[in-house]
């Protein structure tokens, strides 16, 4: 929702007349499904820490890097202007529920939707049981937390100022990392929601992941048990791919990697020393403490796009409309914007923007530069093929620099909070594993099944489970119906979709006729497919054993499809009763139909061939006997 600019400036007065805590977040709203886009809003209202300890300054005493401690290789999914975010995936008690979480750095806090919440909307996940975790245990009122009405259990809230909010209750669980982490599941405290309204209630996402700085921040949370080094990093997938990856912990940096200070003590939010920009290899003729004001220049994973202060804005903005000044101009897909958007080509290729837009330079104190390509200033235009806008917008009133996801995509982005600095390089996120190899990460290649003490057992039916099956229920299952989103486009992968099938029927080692595409569509740059998958031959059910494991290898990644078909996620599935009769008697059935319908056709044919016959007989001239004028009389055989 926009917000006029009294109404920013209030937010803002307000802001400032409060001591600034470690849960104040910078929230950017995701684009609506037109493509509009909504400016960055500061939270209108701070809610008291939920913990005493977490007004501290932020400048705390941090461990020291340890290399033999472990880190917690992560994905990320869906698409930073498609969905506005990504997201990773967290699973949450024992057994463990599996949930999709926005991935904000400017966060401090995570949280997921509660089972008794009523006022919660539908997500991709099921919402969190308490009931069902062995393991879980709320985090009782005390004097370092906000209390319920009850004085019996510590509470949280949030609210921002586009009028989104959470707020519930605190527990503790054990938190597992995915197949890929070298922790073992650790209890952590999070959010268990009770009330969401706003964006938060209508995404997709089940909740957020929170890696600010702050007592809540699961980051925090790990590096106060000496579990990780006081490190994360961000990697976003690019302009057509999406996906990417996300690291818990310090690891080798690669030596070409840009570092720039960040102060901590400035705010709660990551900042960097930002003192100029370069378009084209020219400095733009700005100030160098135009970037400096209010909370400086900040890096926020949960805002989409790149906010300016007014005067930063307007020069970069007629840099480079002087340097594509070839091209045409046209207006933005939403007429409540004055976007700045360009017709590059009838073609939607975004491979070589780079040739027709300039290059950006972001230039820090130390004056090293930070090199970003078209696509992390530019957006597709969502209704104009082969065009493409500035994401890069004024802020207003508000004096600071603000640098979302787009800046950052295909950028390896390391946020060592233990040297406090945060460090940049180029890379495609989508082979980040190929290219940067982590101490202990899997090779590439098909990963083992994960040990049980790590993830989800597969004798356990997946959390994201759509059906009303309970887990250890026994069932007869005659199919698995599972919806499946790859991060490359419909036209691309129908053709390929035969090696794709090979690809899942020898990881799930059945064979290839087990497997059928029921339906193929188009998700922006995404594509759904429906797979069913059959049992063999000789048998018309699944074991719940065997269907559940299908499934957790779906949807805990243990299928290695190959790099063309990008990543892929599980959407949802279904386990679906056998029919009357087995699919192979159906088959086989149909066969027999098949026959009698050829061997009709085949009669009729014969049938028909006859009727020509007897025709063509019917229309030779033909003489009656007594009718004959002549009759010529029989003649003895002469004797020899």
């Amino acid at each position: 929702m926009t917000l006029a600019s009294i109404g920013a400036t209030v937010s803002l007065l307000i802001y400032l007349s409060l001591p600034i805590h470690s849960n104040a977040i910078l929230h950017q709203s995701p684009p609506s499904d037109d493509g509009s886009r909504r400016p960055m809003v500061f939270p209108l209202f701070l809610s008291q820490p939920n913990y005493s300890s977490s007004s501290r300054s932020v400048s705390i005493h941090h461990r020291k890097l340890h290399k033999s401690l472990p880190q917690s290789r992560m994905r990320l999914y869906d698409d930073l202007l498609l969905n506005g975010y990504y997201t990773t995936r967290l699973w949450i008690g024992t057994p463990p529920q599996m949930f999709a979480l926005i991935v904000d750095s400017g966060s401090t806090v995570t949280y997921v939707p509660c089972s008794d919440c009523e006022q919660c909307g539908k997500h991709q996940d099921p919402k969190f049981q308490p009931e069902m975790s062995s393991t879980y245990q709320p985090v009782k009122c005390n004097m370092d937390c906000n209390c319920d009405d009850d004085k019996e259990q510590c509470v949280y809230e949030r609210e921002y100022a586009e009028h989104s909010s959470s707020k519930g209750v605190l527990g503790e669980d054990l938190i597992s990392f995915g197949n890929e982490s070298q922790l073992t599941p650790q209890r952590a405290v999070f959010g268990c929601e009770t009330v969401e309204t706003g964006d938060l209630y209508s995404q997709r996402a089940d909740g957020i992941i929170g890696l600010g700085q702050g007592d809540l921040s699961l980051v925090d949370q790990l590096v106060d048990k000496g579990l990780i080094s006081n490190s994360f990093a961000l990697c976003y997938g690019g302009m057509d791919i999406g996906g990417g990856s996300m690291v818990l912990g310090g690891f080798d940096y690669p030596s070409d990697m840009i570092f720039t200070d960040s102060d901590p003590d400035r705010s709660a939010y990551y900042n960097i020393d930002l003192t100029g920009i370069r378009v084209a290899g020219k400095q733009l003729s700005l100030s160098s403490g135009v970037f400096d004001g209010e909370h400086g220049a900040v890096l926020d994973s949960g805002t989409t796009y790149a906010y300016l202060p007014d005067a930063a804005f307007a020069a970069f903005e007629e840099a480079v409309m002087r340097e594509a000044s070839p091209l045409k101009q046209i207006d933005g897909p939403d007429p409540n914007f004055k976007d700045t958007c360009f017709h590059v080509a009838p073609s939607n290729d975004a491979s070589g923007l780079s040739k027709i837009f300039p290059s950006v330079e972001m230039v820090f104190k130390s004056g090293q530069s930070w090199l970003l390509s078209p696509e992390n200033y530019l957006f597709r235009h969502s209704k104009v093929h082969g065009a493409y806008c500035l994401g890069v917008f004024p802020n207003g009133k508000d004096h600071t620099t603000l640098l979302g996801g787009i800046v950052v995509r295909n950028t390896l982005v390391v946020y060592d909070r233990e040297n406090s600095k945060v460090g940049f390089w180029r890379t495609n996120c989508s082979e980040l594993s190929d290219r940067l190899p982590i101490d202990g990460a899997p090779p590439p290649g098909p990963r083992p099944p994960p040990p049980p003490a790590k993830l989800p057992s597969d004798d356990l039916n997946p959390s994201l489970n759509t059906s009303s099956n309970l887990p250890g229920e026994k069932i007869q299952i005659g199919q698995i119906n599972l919806d499946i989103q790859l991060t490359v486009n419909s036209s691309y992968l129908k053709p390929r979709i035969e090696e794709l099938f090979k690809v899942f029927s020898k990881d799930l080692d059945i064979k290839p006729t087990q497997v059928y595409l029921s339906n193929l569509t188009s998700n922006g740059t995404n594509s759904l497919i429906r797979v069913v998958v059959f049992p063999p031959e000789s048998s018309s059910t699944f074991s719940n054993v065997t269907a559940t494991s299908i499934v957790s290898r779906f949807s805990n990644h243990h299928i290695k499809i190959p790099d063309i078909f990008g990543d892929y996620q599980l959407v949802t599935y279904k386990l679906e009763p056998p029919r009357e009769g087995t699919r192979w008697q159906m088959r086989n059935t149909i066969v027999v139909i098949a026959v009698v319908m050829v061997s009709v056709v085949v009669g009729l044919l014969a049938y028909g061939v006859w009727l020509m016959w007897k025709r063509k007989q019917g229309s030779n001239p033909y003489t009656p006997v007594d009718e004959a004028t002549t009759i010529v009389a029989e003649q003895e055989l002469q004797p020899l």
